[in-house]
């Protein structure tokens, strides 16, 4: 009789397919004594490796013995065309200052320099959308001890942060 009951418990549940989730973060916050705005951008390596793939016809192999010797280029030119800032009214063009791999995770690491207190932030980012319309972008930004948040997504790319 147990065994039936188990049965009768765990089957609903395997009949349910598995979605998975994609999202990724983007931490931005102003260092206010080297008047920079520092992000961190994490992503699912096996996502941003596809979309990269695709969009650049190449063959990154991430994290692998056979990753491309220039795949930094890769990674910068990729979030150029779909990670854009705009502080205080004005275009930012950010630096890439590297990445990090941890687990499925690719840490990029930006930064703009010589940045007056920002009063707005606003930020288009697309990452991941063409291949993955389900992707949703969280923005979590710092600037002076208030933290403000968005999602974006295929619908809504952009969004503005005011302090």
């Amino acid at each position: 009789m147990k065994k039936i009951i188990i049965i009768l418990l765990v089957l609903p549940l395997l009949s349910f397919t598995l979605h998975k989730y994609y999202v990724a973060l983007t931490e931005i916050e102003y260092k206010e004594d080297s008047k920079s705005v520092q992000m961190i951008m994490n992503v699912f390596m096996d996502d941003i490796e596809l979309a990269i793939n695709k969009d650049y016809n190449t063959n990154l192999q991430i994290a692998s013995k056979n990753q491309l010797s220039n795949i930094d280029d890769y990674f910068y030119k990729y979030l150029q065309q779909h990670f854009k800032v705009i502080i205080n009214n004005q275009e930012a063009s950010y630096k890439f200052i590297g990445k990090e791999y941890d687990g499925d995770i690719v840490y990029f690491y930006l930064e703009i320099e010589n940045v007056e207190t920002p009063t707005s932030i606003e930020i288009q980012n697309d990452v991941l959308v063409d291949h993955f319309p389900d992707q949703q972008n969280l923005i979590k930004a710092t600037v002076n001890k208030k933290r403000k948040s968005l999602f974006l997504s295929n619908t809504n790319d952009k969004g503005l942060l005011k302090f």
